[in-house]
Formats: structure tokens, sequence, C-alpha cells
């Protein structure tokens, strides 16, 4: 599933205006709603801790807890044909440099193809359980759309993808260096130990 964003005149210029003006606004709207408790705007925010999102249990995590951390942000389901892969390597990945500080912060939606059906509660018996895996687990969002989580449209700002922004599937990786900010974006079908070449790079800055 891929998806472009195409403006009538085909000038690239207002492309790029009309997207950044229409993120923008969106992003505005849902703090006026309430959608999350931390300022945000696409001319404001600069970093992942810039953002406060509810974890699994439905408490606010501020991501300044990452501060002076590599993390690898992802968005996760568990009726996925790339699950097992998945999981399994990132748990390989957290334990590879878990002496390094690396965090996996993990997820779950349900906009592809119906495929994390769970709860959070259930997602995280099902990691712990299956994959002995314990990533930090966060509460169900959307990545596209009009209900994106704040976050996911910071990423896909900073990060955009080959045909669109938009997030394509389950397991789209995001790696962040040790001062908040996006430096990769990962297709879902990108095996997370071939993210092992850039997290080295960036513990040696």
């Amino acid at each position: 599933m891929f998806f472009a964003l195409l403006n009538h005149k085909g000038s690239m210029p207002a492309l790029i205006l009309n997207k950044e003006v229409a993120v923008h606004e969106r992003l505005v709207l849902r703090n006026i709603t309430g959608y999350s408790n931390r300022s945000y705007t696409m001319s404001s925010a600069t970093t992942i801790y810039d953002f406060t999102v509810k974890d699994a249990d439905g408490k606010d995590v501020s991501l300044e807890k990452y501060r002076g951390k590599p993390v690898v942000i992802v968005n996760v389901a568990s009726q996925c044909g790339l699950t097992n892969s998945n999981y399994a390597e990132l748990k390989e990945l957290m334990e590879h440099y878990r002496d390094k500080g690396l965090a996996i912060a993990a997820f779950p939606c349900n906009q592809f193809g119906g495929q994390e059906p769970k709860c959070e509660l259930e997602v995280k018996n099902f990691v712990a359980e299956k994959f002995h895996f314990e990533p930090d687990l966060y509460a169900k969002i959307d990545v596209n759309g009009k209900n994106a989580a704040p976050l996911f449209d910071f990423l896909k700002h900073e990060k955009g993808g080959l045909f669109g922004d938009n997030i394509k599937w389950n397991f789209t990786k995001f790696l962040i260096d040790r001062d908040g900010h996006p430096v990769k974006r990962y297709a879902p079908t990108t095996s997370p130990k071939h993210m092992m070449k850039d997290i080295d790079d960036i513990l040696k800055k």
C-alpha cells in the first residue's frame, strides 16, 4: 500500500508548503481538543523529547526519559506476517546494545489489515510470553490520518518515506539519536539487524 501527495498544479514548492501547513493545523487542533497534554507545533517540536504519550497502562510518559539514549520507535502488530521476525530481532538488538542504553519504544496500531485487535495489556502479555521480550510498550494509536498520534506526525515529517510520508505498514521503524533527533526511517520489511551499523554510528558520536 503506497500513498503519494499530489498537487493539482504539479508544483513541488506548493506541495511541500501545503503538506506542512496541513500537518501543522492538525497538530494544533489536537492540542486544543486535548489529544496531547504537551504543547506541540511543527515549528516548536525539534526532538522526541517534546512529546508526552500514554503507556500501556494509560499513564502519561514524557519521552524526555530517553534523553542521552538511542531509541528505536516502531508501530507494531500481533497478527502480521512480519510479527515474529521483527519482535525476535528487536529483542536481539536490545540485548546486544543493553549496556549502551538502547531502548525500543513500541506503539500498537490496528490500521493495517486489522492486524492488532488486542488491547494494550494483551499485546504486552503476548510479547512477553511468546518472545520473552519487554520493550517499552505504549498505548494503541493511529499512525496515519486525522487521528494520527502527534509523535508519528513529527516522525513522518522529519523522515519521509518513498511515495509519500505515510506509514506504509506494520513495523515501520525510526532510529532516534542520543539527542532525540530522528536520523533514519526503515521500511517494514527491513530487518532490525540491518540497523546495527547505524546504531553503531550513533554510539560513536
